[in-house]
This record gives C-alpha cells, sequence and structure tokens, in this order.
C-alpha cells in the first residue's frame, strides 16, 4: 500500500478519536512529518486527499481544520443494537473512493463499457484478481478464473450443471449458508446435510458420506464460517482435499470472507489440492459494499467450458462499469488502504464482542454456551440452555431494541437443528457491544430461572396425590 494511503487511514483514526471539536485545527504539516516519520510532500497528499473527502478543509496560510459534523457521532450509544445484521458497516463503505474509481474507468474504458462483455469477465481485472490470489496462495491461471455476480450465482451454476464424476446429490454443512439452502429446496434439487460444530465436523462420518452417497461437490465455508465462525485447521483441509480426490468428489470452497484472514499460516483449502477437485470462490461484497455484486471463482480445468456455457446462459456477463471500476480500485492500491481500515474496525470489535461474551457465559453458569477462538472474529455464536427458547428471547430482546437472529434458516427443513443463536458485530458501535451482550446474558439467564421455577411448580412434591 502506498505510503500516503496508509497515512490517510491513521488520519482519518485521528481525527475520529482524539478530542477534536468541529473546526478545530489539525497539527502542521511539519509536526504530522515528524509524527509520522514521512515526508511533507507525502503528508501534503494525504491532507489534499482527505479534503476531497470533505473530512478537513484548508484554510489558505494558515492550516488544515476538521470538518463540522465529522465527529458528531462519535461516542454516541445507537438506539438499537443490531446484533443480527451480517451486512459489512455502512460507515465504512468506501464511497468516494469508488466514485472515484467508477468516473475513472468510465473516462478510461468509454464505449467498451456500455456493449456486452463476455461470460468469463473482463480481462484487465482477471489480470489484476490473479495476482491478488497469489497473496492469498491461490495458484491459478487466468483461464481459470471467472468473474460472476456475487458468490450465488456462482454456487447457483454449479448447483444446476453437470459434473464430470457424474454424481447428483449436493452435500452441505449443517448450519450453512441460508440462501444456497433456499434455492436447493425451492428447486427440489438433491441435498443432504452434515453436522458442522465449532470443533469442526465428523470426518469419519463424511468420508462414510462421500464413500456411499451420490456426492457431486460439498459446499464448505473452511473459513469463518457462517454463521458459527470458526475455521478449520490445517490438518483438516489438508485430510478434506485427500478424501475429494479419493471418491471423486468436488469440494466448494466459499473464502468470501479471505481478506480478515490474521493467521498468515492460514492457507485456504484451494492450496491443499494436488487432483483439481477444489472449486474456489471469493466475494468482493463483505469487503468493500455488497451493491458491488463482484465475485471471483477460480473452476478446474474439468469444469471450465460447462461452467462458461451456464454462465453465459445466465446472464451474458457481469456489469462490465462495476468490473472496470474494481479493477480500478485494486489496481490503485485504493483497495490496500480501505482493507486496512475496516480489518482494524473488525478486529477491535471482535475482541470487544469475544470477551463480552465470554465474561457472560462464565457468570450465568452454564446458561449459555460460548466456545472462544485463538482468533476471534466479527461474528460468532452461542449455544443455549435446552429449557430457553430462542425464539423467546429474541422477541423479549427486541422490545429492548436488541437484534438477535436464530439459525433456523441455516438449517435444512428435514434436519436437526441445535439452539443456536448468532451474534454479528459488523454493525454495532464499539462503545455498546459490552452491554448489549451483559443484556442478552441478564435475559438468557431470567429465562432459564422462569423456565426452571415453572417445571417446580408443576412438579407434585412428595405429600401431594396423583
Amino acid at each position: 500500500m502506498y505510503m500516503y494511503l496508509k497515512l490517510m487511514n491513521e488520519l482519518e483514526e485521528l481525527i475520529l478519536k482524539e478530542p477534536y471539536k468541529d473546526g478545530q485545527k489539525l497539527p502542521s504539516i511539519r509536526m504530522l512529518s515528524e509524527q509520522y516519520g514521512c515526508s511533507k510532500s507525502t503528508i501534503i497528499k494525504a491532507l489534499d486527499e482527505l479534503e476531497k473527502r470533505h473530512l478537513i478543509y484548508a484554510m489558505p496560510k494558515s492550516g488544515y481544520y476538521v470538518v463540522k459534523g465529522t465527529n458528531s457521532s462519535q461516542g454516541q450509544a445507537s438506539p438499537i443494537l443490531n446484533f443480527s445484521d451480517a451486512a459489512p458497516d455502512p460507515n465504512v463503505f468506501p464511497y468516494l473512493d469508488f466514485q472515484h474509481c467508477i468516473n475513472k474507468a468510465i473516462d478510461t474504458y468509454q464505449k467498451d463499457l456500455f456493449v456486452y462483455g463476455t461470460a468469463k469477465g473482463m480481462a484487465s481485472l482477471i489480470d489484476i484478481v490473479r495476482k491478488q490470489l497469489m497473496g492469498y496462495q491461490v495458484f491459478t491461471e487466468e483461464r481459470n478464473i471467472f468473474v460472476v455476480s456475487g458468490v450465488q450465482q456462482a454456487l447457483s451454476l454449479l448447483a444446476a450443471m453437470p459434473f464430470p464424476n457424474g454424481k447428483q446429490k449436493v452435500l452441505i454443512e449443517q448450519p450453512g449458508y441460508h440462501l444456497l439452502i433456499e434455492y436447493l429446496e425451492t428447486r427440489r434439487m438433491p441435498v443432504i446435510g452434515i453436522e458442522r460444530r465449532f470443533a469442526g465436523i465428523d470426518f469419519d462420518k463424511l468420508e462414510n458420506i462421500f464413500r456411499t452417497e451420490d456426492i457431486k461437490f460439498f459446499y464448505t465455508m473452511p473459513r469463518f464460517h457462517n454463521p458459527l465462525g470458526c475455521s478449520y485447521t490445517s490438518k483438516e483441509k489438508k485430510r478434506l482435499a485427500r478424501l475429494a480426490a479419493k471418491y471423486d468428489v468436488y469440494i466448494v470452497e466459499d473464502d468470501y470472507l479471505a481478506d480478515f484472514e490474521q493467521d498468515s499460516k492460514a492457507d485456504p483449502l484451494f492450496a491443499h489440492d494436488n487432483s483439481s477437485h477444489v472449486i474456489y470462490l471469493k466475494s468482493y461484497s463483505k469487503i468493500i459494499f455488497p451493491g458491488l455484486r463482484i465475485g471471483i471463482a477460480v473452476i478446474p480445468d474439468p469444469l471450465v467450458e460447462t461452467f462458461r456455457l451456464y454462465k453465459k446462459q445466465n446472464d451474458i456477463d457481469s456489469s462490465m462499469l462495476s468490473q472496470a471500476a474494481l479493477e480500478i480500485y485494486l489496481r490503485s492500491g485504493m483497495f490496500d488502504r480501505h482493507l486496512a481500515k475496516i480489518r482494524s474496525r473488525y478486529a477491535a470489535r471482535a475482541k470487544l464482542l469475544d470477551a463480552a461474551l465470554a465474561k457472560e457465559a462464565a457468570r450465568n453458569g452454564g446458561a449459555f454456551t460460548y466456545e472462544r477462538s485463538k482468533h476471534p472474529f466479527i461474528h460468532t455464536h452461542i449455544l443455549l440452555d435446552r429449557r430457553v427458547s430462542a425464539a423467546q428471547l429474541i422477541a423479549k430482546l427486541k422490545k429492548e431494541s436488541i437484534l438477535l437472529e436464530s439459525l433456523d434458516r441455516n438449517y435444512l427443513n428435514n434436519f436437526e437443528r441445535d439452539n443456536l443463536v448468532k451474534l454479528n458485530a459488523t454493525n454495532v458501535n464499539e462503545d455498546d457491544i459490552a452491554r448489549g451482550i451483559e443484556r442478552i446474558g441478564a435475559i438468557v439467564a431470567l429465562l432459564t430461572k422462569h423456565r426452571h421455577v415453572t417445571k417446580m411448580k408443576s412438579s407434585p412434591t412428595s405429600g401431594e396425590k396423583n
């Protein structure tokens, strides 16, 4: 990432975290240069960019000042604590950066954007994406990369198209991605599930399913599973890759949150595939903004032509304007700047969420269970005591403007469900996380106690007649 882009992030944090009042003057260029150890020209370039984004304004021969309203929302408690929304935080959407990229794309590509493209995607975007994928340990050729209208489109194409193994069924983790479940069940496609817990899945059971069932592909989220929040170990990924090769079962790896990985040694499942049985999917919606609707599918050679045909028949091509803007956004270094900002924000919230849940779980004495991770993530789940109704808990908290969501839609209709509730802190202010989790814990404890008392009252005492 360019130095001035990194500096922009640091100056934004300075403006937001320090007690600057609206219209207050920032430190001088010389002071900032000394503070951050960089040249005055780099400082000026960063400040000029922040001025374009209306975060600060310049006064000739005076300096730079904070724009009125920049920090007006800081420190204020939100009236609604939304632990149910999995969408990215709109406060960190790169509106102005991407607007610049859209304008630049129109100037650069002009008429090329207003005609049909190719089913495969824009060549210049595929070129930069291929280079970026190397950083995730996904080494592939341009012929294997497809631009798709979000990961959901790739999944629908893969579910519908025939595979070289001639098999029919889709195997998915339970709980799992609700939109894929809805797609498969609505179209009555053959699908079965396998339980996944925080500790992983039963590999003996998985191997038995691979061996005895007609599995076309196994859909999995090895990293930051949605909605559980857990990840497979390197050992488990290698074992899964070996099973896929042994039983000729394809693996669809949804690595939609690869950009948030903290462990440099945590390679994707794709990196362990030696038999061309792993299909790698990546989304830009969760890291930039949902409306972008651009995803990447890395398709093994035996599937390339079939996937191309189905993709072409589905939508001819994905939005050329979005592709061109994303290509400029990635190539310019703006993506790296945004990634550093959002990773920092989410990491802080994840730590607060983890600490608050661990504290409440310990204090509530088994009313709910929370399993901690070495690298806590922005979304996770809790397992409620069987005496507590998830629906009742959600309804009570909603009256207090705290939003939670059960995992009902994350299960196949005929699959047995655990008493789970998911929590996501992407849209909860840092200052609100602890108090929100504390209130959730209090309501869970209250419901547990109420059920216990009700059960005691309904049970006959030793001196009563039946």
